[in-house]
Protein backbone atom coordinates (compact mmCIF):
# COMPACT_ATOMS: atom_id res chain seq x y z
CA UNK A 1 0.00 0.00 0.00
CA UNK A 2 1.63 3.33 -0.68
CA UNK A 3 1.30 6.57 0.84
CA UNK A 4 -1.67 8.10 -0.52
CA UNK A 5 -3.76 4.51 0.12
CA UNK A 6 -2.74 4.82 3.67
CA UNK A 7 -3.57 8.24 3.80
CA UNK A 8 -6.86 7.56 2.85
CA UNK A 9 -7.45 4.70 4.30
CA UNK A 10 -6.10 6.92 7.56
CA UNK A 11 -8.81 9.34 7.03
CA UNK A 12 -11.65 6.65 6.63
CA UNK A 13 -10.60 5.26 9.55
CA UNK A 14 -11.44 8.50 11.95
CA UNK A 15 -14.04 9.30 9.80
CA UNK A 16 -16.03 6.39 10.06
CA UNK A 17 -15.17 6.56 14.11
CA UNK A 18 -15.64 10.28 14.90
CA UNK A 19 -17.94 11.50 12.21
CA UNK A 20 -17.81 15.20 11.04
CA UNK A 21 -16.07 17.47 13.15
CA UNK A 22 -17.65 21.16 11.98
CA UNK A 23 -14.07 22.56 12.73
CA UNK A 24 -12.73 25.20 12.68
CA UNK A 25 -15.36 27.12 15.28
CA UNK A 26 -16.25 30.41 14.13
CA UNK A 27 -18.60 32.69 12.63
CA UNK A 28 -16.92 34.54 10.45
CA UNK A 29 -13.64 34.04 8.23
CA UNK A 30 -12.12 36.90 10.31
CA UNK A 31 -12.92 35.12 13.36
CA UNK A 32 -11.23 32.60 12.39
CA UNK A 33 -8.25 34.31 11.51
CA UNK A 34 -8.14 35.70 14.70
CA UNK A 35 -8.54 32.47 16.54
CA UNK A 36 -5.51 30.85 14.30
CA UNK A 37 -3.04 33.41 16.11
CA UNK A 38 -4.72 33.39 19.42
CA UNK A 39 -4.56 29.29 19.65
CA UNK A 40 -0.84 29.49 19.46
CA UNK A 41 0.31 27.64 22.38
CA UNK A 42 -2.42 27.25 24.68
CA UNK A 43 -6.01 25.18 24.46
CA UNK A 44 -9.08 26.10 22.40
CA UNK A 45 -11.19 26.57 25.48
CA UNK A 46 -8.68 29.92 26.50
CA UNK A 47 -9.02 31.23 22.92
CA UNK A 48 -12.89 30.37 22.85
CA UNK A 49 -12.75 33.13 26.54
CA UNK A 50 -10.73 35.41 24.62
CA UNK A 51 -13.02 35.54 21.43
CA UNK A 52 -16.20 35.91 23.91
CA UNK A 53 -14.55 38.95 25.25
CA UNK A 54 -14.01 40.26 21.63
CA UNK A 55 -17.59 39.92 21.08
CA UNK A 56 -19.00 41.16 24.15
CA UNK A 57 -17.08 44.01 23.79
CA UNK A 58 -18.44 44.89 20.30
CA UNK A 59 -14.23 45.04 18.88
CA UNK A 60 -14.67 41.56 16.54
CA UNK A 61 -13.89 43.14 13.73
CA UNK A 62 -11.08 44.40 11.64
CA UNK A 63 -11.70 48.16 12.08
CA UNK A 64 -12.61 47.63 15.78
CA UNK A 65 -9.73 45.59 16.32
CA UNK A 66 -7.10 47.99 15.26
CA UNK A 67 -8.56 50.95 17.21
CA UNK A 68 -8.32 49.51 20.52
CA UNK A 69 -5.47 50.56 22.86
CA UNK A 70 -2.81 47.58 22.87
CA UNK A 71 -3.22 47.54 26.17
CA UNK A 72 -7.18 46.85 25.86
CA UNK A 73 -6.70 44.23 22.95
CA UNK A 74 -4.45 42.72 25.14
CA UNK A 75 -6.53 42.90 28.45
CA UNK A 76 -9.44 41.40 25.89
CA UNK A 77 -7.14 38.00 24.98
CA UNK A 78 -5.62 37.52 28.03
CA UNK A 79 -7.41 34.43 28.79
CA UNK A 80 -5.78 33.18 25.77
CA UNK A 81 -2.23 33.20 27.27
CA UNK A 82 0.60 35.27 25.96
CA UNK A 83 -1.43 38.19 25.78
CA UNK A 84 0.92 41.17 25.18
CA UNK A 85 3.11 38.78 22.86
CA UNK A 86 -0.13 37.91 21.04
CA UNK A 87 -1.58 41.20 21.04
CA UNK A 88 1.79 42.30 18.87
CA UNK A 89 1.00 39.43 16.67
CA UNK A 90 -2.60 40.42 16.37
CA UNK A 91 -1.88 43.79 15.64
CA UNK A 92 0.63 42.70 12.98
CA UNK A 93 -1.91 40.48 11.32
CA UNK A 94 -4.42 43.04 11.50
CA UNK A 95 -2.15 46.17 9.95
CA UNK A 96 -1.26 43.26 6.95
CA UNK A 97 -5.27 42.69 5.88
CA UNK A 98 -5.76 46.24 6.32
CA UNK A 99 -3.48 47.59 4.07
CA UNK A 100 -2.62 44.56 1.94
CA UNK A 101 0.62 43.28 1.12
CA UNK A 102 3.85 44.11 -0.91
CA UNK A 103 2.78 42.45 -3.62
CA UNK A 104 -0.08 44.59 -4.03
CA UNK A 105 -3.14 43.39 -2.25
CA UNK A 106 -4.42 46.84 -1.42
CA UNK A 107 -6.63 47.23 -3.30
CA UNK A 108 -8.98 44.17 -2.64
CA UNK A 109 -7.70 44.41 1.44
CA UNK A 110 -8.34 41.59 3.50
CA UNK A 111 -9.01 37.75 3.61
CA UNK A 112 -11.03 37.97 0.58
CA UNK A 113 -8.17 39.30 -0.83
CA UNK A 114 -6.04 36.25 0.41
CA UNK A 115 -8.60 34.17 -0.78
CA UNK A 116 -8.08 35.40 -4.39
CA UNK A 117 -4.74 34.95 -5.11
CA UNK A 118 -3.43 31.22 -5.76
CA UNK A 119 -2.00 29.40 -2.50
CA UNK A 120 1.66 29.55 -2.75
CA UNK A 121 1.05 33.39 -3.40
CA UNK A 122 -1.18 33.74 -0.64
CA UNK A 123 0.62 31.86 1.61
CA UNK A 124 4.00 33.53 1.47
CA UNK A 125 2.45 36.42 1.87
CA UNK A 126 0.98 35.47 4.71
CA UNK A 127 4.40 34.18 6.21
CA UNK A 128 5.82 37.86 5.88
CA UNK A 129 3.86 38.90 8.75
CA UNK A 130 5.98 38.83 12.36
CA UNK A 131 4.32 36.38 14.38
CA UNK A 132 2.23 34.16 11.55
CA UNK A 133 4.25 30.63 11.16
CA UNK A 134 3.62 27.88 9.11
CA UNK A 135 0.85 26.00 11.51
CA UNK A 136 -1.11 29.83 11.40
CA UNK A 137 -0.70 30.79 7.74
CA UNK A 138 -1.95 27.60 6.64
CA UNK A 139 -4.60 27.44 9.60
CA UNK A 140 -5.99 30.99 8.22
CA UNK A 141 -5.53 30.07 4.48
CA UNK A 142 -7.74 26.69 4.70
CA UNK A 143 -10.45 27.78 7.55
CA UNK A 144 -10.56 31.70 6.60
CA UNK A 145 -9.90 31.30 2.92
CA UNK A 146 -11.08 28.10 1.80
CA UNK A 147 -7.23 27.21 0.07
CA UNK A 148 -6.55 23.88 -0.41
CA UNK A 149 -3.86 23.76 2.10
CA UNK A 150 -2.95 21.40 5.48
CA UNK A 151 -2.19 22.23 8.59
CA UNK A 152 0.22 20.38 10.45
CA UNK A 153 0.04 20.40 13.94
CA UNK A 154 1.31 18.47 17.07
CA UNK A 155 -1.12 15.67 16.70
CA UNK A 156 -0.15 15.04 13.06
CA UNK A 157 3.10 15.13 13.99
CA UNK A 158 2.41 12.63 17.02
CA UNK A 159 -0.15 9.93 15.42
CA UNK A 160 1.88 10.11 12.21
CA UNK A 161 5.01 9.24 14.08
CA UNK A 162 3.31 6.08 15.97
CA UNK A 163 2.29 4.78 12.79
CA UNK A 164 5.13 5.15 10.76
CA UNK A 165 4.50 8.27 8.21
CA UNK A 166 6.51 10.62 9.71
CA UNK A 167 10.28 9.97 9.89
CA UNK A 168 12.17 10.78 12.44
CA UNK A 169 13.35 14.27 12.14
CA UNK A 170 10.88 15.34 9.40
CA UNK A 171 9.95 19.14 9.67
CA UNK A 172 6.44 21.16 9.26
CA UNK A 173 6.96 21.31 5.81
CA UNK A 174 8.08 18.07 5.06
CA UNK A 175 5.23 16.56 6.79
CA UNK A 176 2.58 19.05 4.99
CA UNK A 177 4.36 17.60 1.70
CA UNK A 178 3.13 14.32 2.59
CA UNK A 179 -0.24 15.29 2.41
CA UNK A 180 0.12 17.81 -0.51
CA UNK A 181 1.26 15.73 -2.79
CA UNK A 182 -0.63 12.69 -1.87
CA UNK A 183 -4.11 13.52 -1.40
CA UNK A 184 -6.66 15.42 -3.51
CA UNK A 185 -6.85 18.98 -3.63
CA UNK A 186 -9.86 19.47 -2.02
CA UNK A 187 -10.55 22.27 0.95
CA UNK A 188 -13.09 20.03 2.50
CA UNK A 189 -11.40 17.02 2.76
CA UNK A 190 -8.26 18.65 4.37
CA UNK A 191 -10.91 20.31 6.58
CA UNK A 192 -11.89 17.42 7.98
CA UNK A 193 -8.75 15.51 8.30
CA UNK A 194 -6.89 17.76 9.85
CA UNK A 195 -9.70 17.79 12.72
CA UNK A 196 -10.05 14.17 12.91
CA UNK A 197 -5.88 14.46 13.72
CA UNK A 198 -6.82 17.23 16.79
CA UNK A 199 -9.71 15.04 18.02
CA UNK A 200 -7.68 11.53 17.98
CA UNK A 201 -5.05 13.29 19.97
CA UNK A 202 -7.12 14.55 22.45
CA UNK A 203 -9.20 12.03 23.18
CA UNK A 204 -6.96 9.08 22.22
CA UNK A 205 -3.23 9.85 21.15
CA UNK A 206 -1.85 11.38 24.26
CA UNK A 207 1.57 12.73 24.47
CA UNK A 208 2.07 10.42 27.95
CA UNK A 209 -0.43 8.00 28.16
CA UNK A 210 -2.41 7.07 24.87
CA UNK A 211 -5.55 5.08 25.26
CA UNK A 212 -4.46 2.49 22.51
CA UNK A 213 -7.21 0.00 23.92
CA UNK A 214 -10.34 0.82 21.61
CA UNK A 215 -8.68 3.40 19.48
CA UNK A 216 -10.05 3.31 15.62
CA UNK A 217 -5.91 3.04 14.89
CA UNK A 218 -5.18 0.16 16.95
CA UNK A 219 -3.54 -2.45 14.96
CA UNK A 220 -3.37 -0.19 11.97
Amino acid sequence: MDQADRLIELYRLLADHFGPQHWWPGDTPFEVAVGAVLTQNTSWSNVAKAIENLKAAGALSLAKMRALPPAELARLIRPAGYYNLKEKRLRNLLDFLAQGSRAGLAARAGLAALASRPLDEARAELLTVKGVGPETADSILLYACGHPTFVIDAYTFRVLGRHGLAPDGVDYHGLRTLFMDNLPHEPALFNEFHALFVRLGKERCRKGSPLCEGCPLQGW
